[in-house]
């Protein structure tokens, strides 16, 4: 008799899974009873088959919840760009201070065409700018000094400006380009070899009388 209630015993527990072998739930009521160790791999395998239904509802909802990506820090500090009306009247009031400052400058006795800026004449400012800044000129009265980082900023302004400017040119303006750059390059090429090979100071000579 007692091996008859084992039995039962067993097959109860054996029919304790949450789910049937088709995977639905069971609406047997379940003991509280702990299973045995030979019963527990039953379950895990019904409940693997429905995983993916139970994680798929927060799965989808996912995206939804995603926030917006917040625009960049940086570019709610650029100011924003004035009105057509504000520029032009800044473009007006520009127009008219140079035109007074042209009267002063016929009243001196000089031409105003010495004060247009062409693209020959940037070009010649930034060439003037590296040479100073590579010690190779000097402002009068003043003392050369060399500044590489500056320099190769400078020269490196001219080979951007080359870049950029590719077909926009004319003839002349870009053989003066081209002639900046290779003297300016070459310049600082000799003023950093200098630097970095000093000439070295020859020793005292030493004799022997005979």
């Amino acid at each position: 008799m007692a091996q008859k209630r084992k039995e039962e015993s067993e097959f109860k527990v054996s029919d304790k899974r949450l789910f049937t072998s088709e995977g639905e739930l069971r609406s047997d009521p379940v003991e509280e009873q702990a299973p045995p160790p030979v019963a527990a791999t039953a379950p895990a395998t019904a409940v693997s088959t429905t995983a993916p239904a139970a994680v798929s509802t927060p799965v989808s909802t996912i995206p939804e919840a995603a926030p917006t990506p917040a625009a960049p820090a940086p570019e709610s500090d650029i100011p924003e760009p004035p009105t057509a009306s504000e520029q032009q009247a800044q473009h007006d009031a520009y127009k008219q201070s140079s035109r007074d400052l042209d009267t002063r400058v016929e009243l001196s006795g000089h031409s105003v065409k010495e004060l247009e800026m062409s693209f020959e004449r940037f070009m010649a400012s930034l060439y003037m700018t590296a040479m100073m800044q590579l010690g190779l000129m000097h402002e009068q009265g003043g003392q050369p000094g060399v500044d590489l980082i500056g320099a190769r900023q400078t020269i490196d302004t001219l080979g951007m400006i080359a870049e950029k400017t590719k077909g926009n040119l004319t003839p002349k303006e870009q053989g003066f380009l081209h002639n900046c750059l290779y003297e300016l390059r070459m310049a600082y090429v000799e003023v950093t070899n200098a630097l970095a090979h000093p000439p070295q100071t020859p020793g005292p000579i030493t004799g022997t009388n005979g």
